[in-house]
């Protein structure tokens, strides 16, 4: 008998702990190299656990729900056993999928060698996906030959219970990351001396700009124009006037960064994460376009890796997208300022004494008000004010 351990995968220094989910094979089942046997949920992201080689699962050491550490034992594979002829209870009350079901490999999936090989040898070509980014695994290949492609198990949906006056009501426990963006809110809001400062813009240069070239735009790059890398250009350029909106505070230490990494606040089916556009100072409109929108594919999909959510010298939160017209944002620690910006909406605003109708967005910055005096924190968002109220000058850098 050869046992080969299945280990939880290296954290990042900043991760002490996580939680398994749920595990998509029993003990006695046959498993294929590569396949995906659970997802861990770290703080800030959700990672997957292939299997080290194709096998038998022996023993599951840690079940759903384990708390775990870098390193830690969690299951055995057999590699020499044979699955068991009795499939396990779990694998009974889960349906076969049809092999309709399963998305087709042309559509842009990636397959592993040995996946490539298998499905060569027998013509298949409609195969779902089970790794990393839809990746194809040699597990994939097998359960679509005997027609029963896997699928994760959904999550039981949480038992009601009663309150003490009889109405219905659901206990459910917070997730790591929930539990994460709970404590570094009160972290924000205990540590830091937050302030608010409010301003509005016309939007209708930007507004303009992206109706004239949206098309060509997308035509060139492959990635629609949206508003969000007006924002992050117009921010840079007030975060390099005013370089202590940039800033962290370290003890009584404030750092003052030679870099700008800017946080871009996403929801997901988890909660909300912040993947960092690093160096955005140095990303054209197009490669900020893109990778805001690979950001959001992969929040969703729980796909963001842990070194995506490290670091950020000043964040973006976007509340618009949901209709929101004015908040004040809690600034990420230890980043010294958050930006929020709104829904566009037409407004009466009054030019050269005439009152007119204009595309106005409100624009909140909250700040540190320990390093950050108000000086600085109005003509920083008063900088992005103009920023993008005369977009031409984001190309000209004055």
């Amino acid at each position: 008998m050869a046992k080969i351990d299945v280990v939880v995968p290296q954290l990042s220094e900043s991760v002490s702990e996580a939680s398994l989910l749920n595990w998509k094979k029993q003990p006695g089942e046959a498993v294929a190299a590569d396949e995906i046997l659970i997802e861990i949920e770290t703080d800030k992201v959700v990672l997957e656990v292939p299997a080290p080689s194709a096998g038998v699962l022996a023993e599951i050491v840690k079940g759903d729900s384990s708390t775990v550490t870098s390193g830690e034992l969690i299951a055995r594979i057999d590699t020499a056993a044979k699955a068991s002829a009795a499939p396990a209870p779990a694998a009974e009350a889960a349906p076969a999928a049809a092999p309709a079901a399963a998305a087709p490999a042309a559509a842009g999936a990636i397959a592993s060698p040995a996946a490539a090989k298998l499905m060569a040898d027998n013509n298949l070509t409609d195969v779902a996906g089970t790794g990393r980014g839809g990746r194809i695994t040699k597990g994939d290949v097998l359960n679509a030959q005997s027609g029963s492609a896997a699928k994760p198990a959904a999550a039981p949906a949480p038992a009601p219970t009663l309150s003490l006056d009889g109405r219905p009501e659901q206990r459910v426990p917070m997730s790591r990351l929930r539990a994460r963006v709970a404590e570094r809110l009160l972290q924000s809001q205990s540590e830091n001396a937050i302030l608010t400062t409010f301003n509005e813009v016309n939007m209708k240069a930007v507004m303009d700009l992206r109706n004239a070239y949206k098309d060509k735009f997308e035509k060139e790059h492959g990635v629609k124009l949206g508003f969000m890398s007006f924002f992050v250009k117009a921010a840079v350029a007030a975060l390099k006037k005013y370089p202590v909106l940039n800033a962290s505070v370290d003890g009584k230490d404030i750092i003052y960064h030679g870099y700008f990494d800017i946080g871009i606040a996403v929801g997901s089916p988890r909660g909300l994460v912040v993947p960092i556009l690093r160096n955005a100072d140095q990303l054209s409109i197009a490669e900020i376009e893109k990778t805001i929108a690979d950001f959001g594919t992969r929040a969703r999909d729980g796909k963001l890796g842990i070194e995506e959510l490290t670091g950020g010298t000043f964040s973006i939160s976007n509340g618009g997208v949901f209709g929101s017209m004015l908040s004040t944002p809690i600034i990420n620690p230890p980043q010294a300022a958050i930006l929020g910006i709104h829904a566009t909406k037409e407004r009466p605003v009054v030019e050269n004494g005439q009152i007119v109708i204009r595309p106005i967005n409100y624009l909140a910055m909250s700040y540190d008000h320990r390093i950050i005096d108000g000086r600085e924190a109005v003509l920083g968002l008063v900088a992005m004010k103009e920023a993008l109220e005369d977009p031409q000058r984001l190309l000209l850098e004055v």
